[in-house]
């Protein structure tokens, strides 16, 4: 490879020459050049030596040491790479070489020219302040143009674009190791669009250490989720690197090998670049490449969370374009699993990974699996990047400003200035006043502001009083309300307070309610004890009025006195009337008020004396003399508008012209206009009005700033205030603006004017302008003039530090030292003109204000003692370690497309604390025509710039209306009150891109499953773990009673119409309670014979034929039963199709009809029509329908002989039911079995044939068919029945005649509760008006086959407590498929009862969310941080077993472990009929076997997790009682990071997140977990919903969110017993059927 080399530099240098045909060296040129110089130091660092090496190291030689200029340079280097680097329109080719490998995915359109080089030098160039636009312009160009998934509304739900389909190349081509989107250093090659060059590595002696580099480097794990990335961007040469070039690669192998004499050759081919794969070519290394081979070239696809099949992935997948991560369809990346079964995602072959494992795998402690508990998840922890830039200067010395002058005539106080020009110079203007028209309305002399001034203060101290009590002394403090067009009133409200001795509080006019901010402006006028706010006339009639006329009390202020100013309303003083003008004292001359970055409003207290040294300052630093005048733009009230508009020009005998705020936005170019007309010499304006006025400068000609010898620019220090300032140079210049005019100043509330730079007059140094790299700034260090041309920040200086102030800086966070040099830290400022503390707040005050100095809000820069200020503390954003600046990020997103699409250019950057990092939320208002795609192309682009010049990730980016984000005062972004309306899900956005997977990296590690069975999980008996193994029986069942001993029902009724013919059996209520049936014994008897002899006779049916019974329920349903038994057929129950419904009802019956095998199907006349009308043609084939029989009228004759089955075991009846994940079953239910399910109930709520029991829940499977067919008829009691679908009509029924009846036992599913407690909560004390009385109840059981909803059983106990319901009434049942009935908890068990005695209450624990995760039990106290709520499921059945195992292993477990739940029980059902589809899955739920321990009895699985735990609680027998806690079904939890999730944990937390949640649903579809919301509310909150159920299943669950579906209420398919059907939702989502209104793809 080194003659190779050789050869080809030789013979490159010959081409030069002409000795070569070019097209022999054409393709090894762009094969060779692009790491020519990474192989280079690799083989030089290994001991090669490389003699052609300087050929292409010469250019840089060249430089250095001065042989041709930087220009030449260029130009030499760009003409020999031109030909081969893909050119982009529109973009500096001197950045596209710099960044070939980023600019290269973005290919040119064939027919576009590149643009020529500019003429200006390179460097100059680079202080160009429109340069971050063409910065964010080629970052742009980086990415391909790509359609990426778009958010629908009330659109298709999946928008996907086709994958890009990309084949590895054969032969030499290998595809590079990549870093997938959750890679450990995630983005950080990709985001420099280069590849890494090769720095050294330490030599390690193995070649273990480069097999486990290559494989761990790029390791990731099975979710996108579990992304953990290092801050910065930089590659990392360390152990946790994720990806290297090829040429590491190989400088390793070879290093770790001893392979001297193996070299190769490795290039970055330019086309695949194009299309963002790298490639590598090997020659002649048959070694390397065979190793190679098996590393790089093993693809599979990633793997698939919801355990569906890996082709299923890559068709439902969406199309998400990463931002970060790979290309959009990129599906080469290959996932293993080591031996400890953490995927890897590596291309490595079996025999490496073998080696791998068998030296990585870590010694096991003894009995892991039992003692060591692994559930605790921590966040990972951002290291620092050992990369990073650190400070290296020597430490900086605090910068003094020049003394301040000593002036023979300055005035002792700013009110004796005030008094001196009020009377020497009574006729000279003070302040100019102008109409929206820009028409001068009023000028105010100073004469006049020192009469009119005087005359409100005796007013305000002399005339206004309460109960003969002066109502203001001296020093209380009064509220300034006036708006921005008013100036002159204010100037003399202002110096009518100072006269009076009050303390002036100046605010914003409210104008509403609900003003953004101004409740926080009342809490601070509330603290400052106001009690009278100054107003004008105008002003006055303009605010709210109640309606007794008087203004209203706004939010959160205190009552007002409201006065008006305006001359009628003041008084004139005595002659001998004077106010006092004493010498400016340390007393408290005003308040001005600022807005802290979390929104809360505080008053920052100015002395008299430091007013006085301000404005000393401010007339030395400016040079301001008499009579000059000043037009302001600013805010008169506070800040600059307040320093120079007011108190200062009034020092100086200055002429202010007022600009409002108001004619600003009819005319941006007014404040210029008055410059011109008024020959102002000194204008106080922000960037944005330079901003404003360039784009409507085009209509004047004839404006001349000539006059102007200072531009104070009052946010200057804001770091892209450079761009207004250069671009309105560039404009005005031409017009008489000298450039040294433009004076940019740095301030805040508390230190008042710090740094401002001086007029060119003054003889001071000339501006200065850094280029700072924009990484080194994250870090807090300062690196100036970098290479990296896309981000870096042009920042002006902002002058010299004021006169009489000591500033320093020192660090930002920890203790509080001087910084180095060349370290980035907050402002501290020493200096007599400062404020002096926050008004009320001592703690506040004494970390700001009572130290030697006064710490600001700004971090800055010095440099030739000049001041660089590169952002506020109220912007700093710290994102994993790094410090980002909001204004930064703002600018970045304006320069994409800024006209086109941001209206005004209103955009709101903050950050929001989402799993202990900060998040950065982008919020901007979108033109009013903008189309929904344009906003999404918008924001994906923003994404995009924001990543690669700032090196970070938008967490979310919404979109909102025009004019919709709450404004400042003057016409600004509220920026705490928007971020405080985005966290309260206010926001309202028409737009929302949410990017969690791109910027959530500290999620903790996902767990890593063992793959076999620990020592500790085999032998969990007493001996080893000191716990009993989790077992729990309930009573014994051998007394037996009268009727125990038939073992048929169809015996017991026949018994029971002989021995008690007329004993009320059921009673069946309709709607409006009244009785609709009844049976007694004897009815019930002849019924079931009648239809018995229908069967046979008219249906010709054989024993042991499968019958349909199609019934609404009622009595029909329960005869027709009985009368299948009698007939000897087997009777399948079906709910009858719903007439409203048919296309989706009706298939579920054909499909229970078919797979049960019936042959006939009974039901009434009415549903018969409907299964044949068609309608029903239109949703099922009905000519396929078997034999139908209505059982309507039945001729009355009696069977021969009631059919006895040969033996128990044989088939008595189906139980057909879908689960909630959607598969349909039917259970097979012995006679023997069916006896023992009724004997147990009966014994386990002492059922006899005197008491009564009320059943509202559906007859069709479970308990409800037991409880509703079979138990009346054993046990002989009377039902109520109440068909729940009446509740619907009557939501009253059940409680009515649970109260009418007095029953005392009732059974009721969670679908009725919620009814009765969402439709009856508010009519309580209707019922009660009505003699509704609960107080009869003594247990209503829930019957249910998941975990107990806490919830709504202790809302429906506290709801109808005031209908006399006990507390403790309520309890739950549990059963499932393979036992209808396992736990059912009767509150007081009888005989006790009587005497007084209770039973055990149902006991409720709190469990570690997290430990559960992790399928471990921790209990916890209630109210601990991710704690959960656990009610036991109630008393164990008489006759029931069941034992916890572990579901891998299928050994048993010890208390309080958490396994599967196994039941074994005579009524156990003995089999699954079918299960549709999947009949193999389920072979062994029925008859399964301990692995150890108790390996005889026979257990069913019931599929549900759950724990034992021995409670101090006794049961009737006296024996301690065993509590069952339900946790969830296995079929239904969500494998996510390696940790297992129950779906209802995720959604209770989402239903929290917002009051507009109705109900939620989550599942997972491929690897992305999808939560479906009910909004119940208006569709413009729908998008408000996306980031708050993002950001609390991140926090509560650390899982990120793939998809959020808004849909209207009742979308979520419910079945009968109230459980959600999560897959139905699933098919529905992926078929596009649930109508959603809004669709959001989180990337």
């Amino acid at each position: 490879m080194l003659r190779f080399l050789s050869s080809f530099l030789d013979g490159w240098e010959r081409r030069g020459e002409g000795n070569v045909s070019e097209t022999v060296w054409e393709p090894h040129f762009s094969l060779v050049v692009s790491v020519s110089r990474a192989v280079a130091s690799t083989l030089n660092q290994y001991g090669f030596c490389w003699r052609r090496k300087s050929s292409f190291t010469g250019w840089d030689l060249g430089v250095k040491q001065g042989d041709i200029t930087q220009k030449g340079y260029e130009k030499k280097r760009g003409k020999l790479l031109a030909p081969y680097i893909p050119q982009i329109q529109g973009v500096d080719p001197s950045l596209q070489i710099e960044h070939r490998i980023q600019t290269s995915s973005q290919v040119a359109h064939p027919g576009s020219k590149p643009n020529k080089p500019r003429v200006a030098n390179s460097r100059d160039e680079r202080f160009r302040s429109d340069l971050h636009t063409e910065a964010v312009q080629a970052a742009l160009a980086k990415y391909k143009e790509r359609k990426m998934p778009m958010p629908s509304k009330r659109r298709s739900v999946l928008v996907q674009s086709s994958v890009e389909a990309c084949t590895p190349p054969v032969l030499l081509f290998l595809t590079l190791p990549d870093t997938s989107s959750a890679s450990e250093d995630e983005g950080s090659l990709r985001r420099q669009g280069r590849i890494a060059s090769s720095s050294p590595y330490q030599a390690h002696p193995s070649v273990e250490h480069w097999f486990n580099r290559v494989i761990q480097g790029s390791s990731t794990s099975s979710s996108a989720s579990s992304t953990s990335s290092h801050p910065g961007g930089r590659p990392h040469h360390a152990t946790n690197t994720t990806s290297a070039s090829a040429a590491t690669v190989l400088a390793d192998l070879m290093a770790h090998t001893q392979l001297g004499h193996v070299l190769c050759n490795v290039s970055v081919s330019a086309q695949c670049l194009k299309n963002k794969r790298s490639y590598v070519h090997f020659y002649s290394c048959p070694f390397v490449h065979d190793i190679l081979t098996q590393c790089f070239y093993n693809h599979s696809a990633p793997p698939d969370v919801t355990g569906l099949s890996e082709r299923s992935v890559h068709a439902e997948r969406p199309q998400v374009a990463s931002v970060r991560g790979l290309p959009r369809g990129y599906t080469h990346t290959s996932v293993l699993e080591t031996a400890d079964g953490v995927p890897v995602n590596s291309r490595v072959s079996s025999k490496i990974q073998q080696l791998l494992n068998t030296l990585k795998r870590p010694k096991r402690p003894p009995l892991r699996e039992f003692f060591v508990d692994d559930f605790e998840e921590l966040l990972d922890v951002q290291h620092p990047d050992p990369n990073q830039p650190k400070p290296e200067g020597g430490e900086m010395r605090p910068l003094n400003g020049e003394p301040l002058g000593v002036v023979t005539n300055w005035p002792p106080s700013l009110l004796a200035s005030l008094q001196r020009w009020g009377t020497t110079q009574p006729k000279s203007p003070c302040l100019t006043a102008l109409d929206n028209a820009g028409k001068p309305v009023y000028t105010l002399t100073y004469g006049k502001l020192w009469t009119r001034s005087q005359k409100l203060a005796y007013t305000l101290l002399n005339k206004l009083s309460t109960r003969n009590e002066p109502l203001l002394r001296p020093g209380d403090r009064v509220a300034l309300v006036f708006p921005n067009n008013d100036p002159v009133m204010f100037m003399v409200a202002f110096y009518g307070c100072l006269l009076a001795e009050l303390v002036p509080v100046p605010i914003e006019v409210p104008l509403t309610r609900k003003d953004a901010g101004s409740q926080q402006v009342g809490f601070l006028l509330g603290s400052c004890g106001v009690t009278l706010a100054l107003t004008t006339d105008a002003c006055q009639k303009g605010l709210p009025k109640a309606q007794t006329g008087e203004v209203v009390t706004f939010k959160g202020w205190p009552r007002l006195l409201w006065f008006v100013t305006d001359g009628k309303h003041v008084v004139k003083p005595p002659k001998d009337w004077h106010p006092p003008i004493r010498d400016a004292s340390n007393e408290i001359a005003y308040i001005e008020y600022k807005t802290s970055k979390e929104g809360s409003t505080m008053g920052i207290t100015v002395s008299y004396s430091a007013m006085l040294a301000h404005c000393h300052a401010l007339t030395q630093a400016c040079g301001y003399t008499e009579g000059e005048i000043i037009t302001n733009v600013l805010d008169f009230k506070r800040d600059a508008g307040l320093w120079h508009g007011v108190l200062t020009s009034v020092m100086n005998r200055m002429h202010v012209i007022s600009i409002p705020y108001s004619l600003m936005k009819v005319n941006p170019l007014s404040w210029i206009q008055k410059v011109h007309t008024y020959k102002a010499r000194v204008a106080v304006v922000k960037s944005r009005d330079m901003h404003w006025s360039l784009l409507a400068q085009r209509d004047q000609r004839d404006i001349s700033l000539s006059s102007l010898r200072m531009l104070i620019v009052a946010d200057g220090a804001n770091p892209w205030s450079i761009s207004s300032c250069d671009a309105f140079l560039n404009v005005f210049q031409a017009r008489g603006l000298r450039p040294e005019v433009i004076c940019p100043c740095a301030s805040s509330s508390e230190a008042m004017t710090v740094a401002i730079r001086r007029p060119p007059e003054m003889g001071v140094p000339p501006p200065g302008k850094a280029v700072l790299s924009m990484s080194g700034l994250s870090y807090g260090v300062i690196r100036v003039d970098t290479e990296e041309k896309l981000s870096v920040l042009t920042v002006q200086d902002v002058g010299q530090v004021m006169p009489g102030a000591l500033v320093c800086v020192i660090r930002v966070e920890g203790t509080p030292y001087l910084c180095r040099t060349d370290e980035v830290g907050e402002i501290c400022v020493s200096s007599s003109s400062t404020g002096i503390s926050y008004y009320g707040l001592p703690g506040m005050t004494k970390n700001v204000f009572e130290l030697l100095f006064i710490v600001l809000g700004l971090l800055l820069v010095l440099q030739d003692n000049l001041v660089f200020v590169v952002g506020k503390m109220d912007g700093l954003m710290v994102v994993s370690g790094r410090r980002h600046n909001a204004d930064d990020v703002v600018a970045t997103a304006l320069a994409v497309e800024p006209m086109k699409f941001v209206y005004r250019g209103r955009i709101a950057v903050f950050s929001v604390s989402v799993l202990h990092d900060e998040r950065i939320v982008v919020v901007a208002e979108q033109r009013p025509d903008a189309s929904e795609e344009d906003s999404f192309q918008w924001m994906s682009r923003v994404l995009q710039a924001i990543d690669s010049i700032h090196q970070v990730g938008v967490y979310c980016l919404a979109l909102v209306p025009a004019n919709t984000l709450p404004k400042a005062p003057l016409g600004g972004i509220h920026i705490s009150e928007t971020k405080q309306r985005f966290l309260e899900g206010a926001l309202h956005p028409c737009n929302v891109l949410m990017c969690p997977h791109t910027c959530v990296t500290n999620l903790p590690k996902p767990r890593q499953k063992q793959p076999e069975v620990g020592p500790a999980s085999m032998i969990v008996g007493n001996l080893v773990a000191g716990k009993r193994i989790a077992q729990a029986c309930g009573r014994d069942v051998s007394q037996l009673e009268d009727n125990d001993q038939f073992l048929y029902m169809q015996d017991v009724l026949q018994w029971r119409a002989q021995a008690t013919p007329d004993h009320p059996l059921f009673l069946l209520l309709n709607a409006k309670g009244t009785v609709a049936n009844t049976a007694s014994c004897v009815q019930l008897h002849k019924r079931a014979e009648r239809i018995a002899v229908a069967l046979m006779e008219r249906g010709r049916l054989n024993t042991g034929d499968h019958v349909a019974l199609v019934y609404p329920p009622g009595i029909d349903l329960i005869a027709t039963f009985y009368g299948c038994l009698y007939a000897g057929c087997v009777p399948v129950t079906v709910r009858p199709p719903h007439p409203q419904n048919l296309t989706t009802t009706l298939p579920t019956v054909k499909m229970i009809v078919e797979v049960s095998k019936s042959v006939c199907i009974l039901t009434t006349q009415a549903i018969m029509k409907l299964l044949k009308s068609k309608e029903a043609a239109a949703a099922v084939d009905i000519k396929t329908w078997p034999l139908i029989l209505d059982t309507d009228d039945l001729p009355r004759k009696r069977i021969p002989q009631i059919y006895k089955p040969p033996t128990p075991e044989m088939l008595a009846y189906l139980d057909f039911s879908v689960s909630t994940t959607g598969i349909l079953a039917g259970v097979k239910m012995s006679h023997a079995a069916t006896s023992a399910l009724c004997r147990s109930i009966k014994l386990q709520c002492e059922l006899y044939p005197s008491r009564q029991i009320a059943i509202c829940l559906d007859p069709y499977c479970g308990l409800g068919f037991a409880l509703w067919c079979l138990c009346s008829v054993y046990s002989g009691h009377q039902s109520i029945l109440v068909p729940p679908l009446e509740l619907e009509t009557n939501p009253s029924l059940w409680l009515s005649a649970v109260s009418q009846y007095k029953v005392r036992v009732t059974f009721c599913s969670y679908s009725v509760m919620e009814m009765c407690t969402k439709g009856l909560g508010s009519q309580t004390e209707a019922l009660r008006l009505r003699n509704v009385n609960l107080s009869c109840v003594r247990t209503c059981m829930v019957v249910a086959e998941e975990r107990p909803r806490i919830t709504l059983t202790q809302s429906f106990s506290k709801i109808f407590k005031d209908l006399g319901l006990s507390s403790r009434a309520v309890s739950t049942t549990f059963g499932c498929r393979v036992n209808v009935a396992i736990c059912l908890q009767p509150n007081r068990l009888g005989k006790l009862a009587e005497q007084g005695t209770a039973g055990p209450d149902p006991t409720t624990v709190y469990l570690d969310m997290r430990a559960l995760r992790h399928d471990r039990v921790r209990l916890v106290e209630r109210g601990s941080p991710h704690s959960l709520p656990l009610m036991e499921s109630g008393k164990i059945l008489p006759g029931v077993k069941v034992i916890i195992a572990n579901t891998e292993t299928k050994g048993p477990l010890g208390d309080s472990h958490l396994g599967e739940i196994w039941v074994s029980s005579p009524h156990n059902a003995t089999g699954y009929y079918t299960v549709y589809g999947e009949e193999a899955l389920h072979a062994d739920h029925f008859s399964t076997r301990l692995s150890f321990g108790d390996t005889q009895t026979v257990w069913a699985r019931t599929g549900y997790l759950g724990f034992l735990r021995r409670t101090e609680l006794t049961d009737a027998s006296g024996e301690r009682h065993d509590a069952l806690y339900v946790v969830g079904s296995l079929d239904e939890t969500l494998e996510l990071r390696g940790m297992r999730y129950h779906p209802i944990d995720i959604e209770t937390s989402v239903i929290r997140s917002h009051k507009s949640i109705a109900e939620c649903a989550v599942f997972t579809w491929t690897n992305l977990l999808v939560v479906v919301v009910e909004l119940e509310g208006s569709e413009q909150e729908a998008l408000d919903l996306v980031a708050l159920v993002t950001n609390v299943v991140l926090e509560e669950h650390y899982l990120i969110v793939g998809v959020v579906v808004v849909v209207d209420p009742g979308v979520i398919p419910i079945n009968s017993r109230g459980e959600k059907q999560r897959m139905h939702l699933r098919d529905g989502f992926l078929a596009d059927q649930l109508d959603p209104i809004y669709v959001a793809y989180n990337m």
